[in-house]
């Protein structure tokens, strides 16, 4: 079953979906959980999560993160559209600024659709700006706090893992004063990463994520 979470707004589309997960996944604690992004999709891991069950879950929590950033991953998603409905697993894609007709493809076989448009009221717990932009600056010192902030504030380590993977990908595609291509590209990776090694039980996100912030 598929969840579209799109619009305009960008920011609020993702805060809207990261919200989402966190949601379900406070109902099912027990369901596994994984997040792929335009990176990380490829026609054998659509396939996983499509047909995915265990002996001791029944159906695994899957985000498809953006997967248009990428031309072919995102027409690979549309030609497993029949699939993903079919699926017993949840699967929610974030998909903000649709051309039309790909939003037309995905809306008629969505469980549900939420629509975020530029021109709606803003929700109290929206995009963190200071939070992106202290990884923009590479001010390790300021990302923690702010990391911390908005923890204190009810935000999860998902949703703000998101938008710090959000922005290494926006730093590698339009460039800053604080990364190169090269360490743009690297930080990215090492978010991917650091999402990986929290799901191994070593530590959890929340403690994954601090030690990404002093480290950068």
């Amino acid at each position: 079953m598929i969840y579209l979470f799109t619009g305009s707004d960008t920011e609020k589309v993702r805060a809207k979906a990261f919200a989402w997960v966190a949601a379900a996944r406070a109902k099912a604690p027990e369901a596994p959980y994984i997040r792929l992004n335009a990176d990380t999709i490829t026609p054998d891991a659509l396939s996983e999560v499509i047909q995915s069950q265990g002996l001791f879950f029944s159906k695994m929590l899957v985000l498809l993160d953006d997967p248009f950033a990428l031309a072919e991953v995102g027409e690979s998603v549309l030609d497993a559209l029949p699939q993903l409905r079919e699926s017993q697993n949840p699967i929610a894609i974030v998909a903000p600024k649709l051309l039309a007709a790909r939003a037309k493809k995905l809306e008629a076989v969505a469980e549900k659709v939420f629509k975020i448009d530029a021109s709606e009221k803003k929700p109290a717990h929206g995009f963190n700006s200071a939070l992106v932009n202290a990884l923009a600056a590479r001010d390790r010192h300021g990302l923690w706090k702010e990391l911390m902030r908005a923890q204190r504030q009810g935000d999860v380590p998902e949703m703000l893992h998101g938008l710090l993977h959000w922005k290494a990908r926006d730093l590698m595609s339009k460039g800053g004063r604080g990364w190169s291509a090269e360490e743009a590209r690297a930080l990215s990776r090492s978010l991917i990463e650091l999402l990986s090694d929290s799901r191994s039980g070593d530590l959890p996100l929340s403690l994954q994520l601090e030690r990404f912030a002093l480290s950068i």
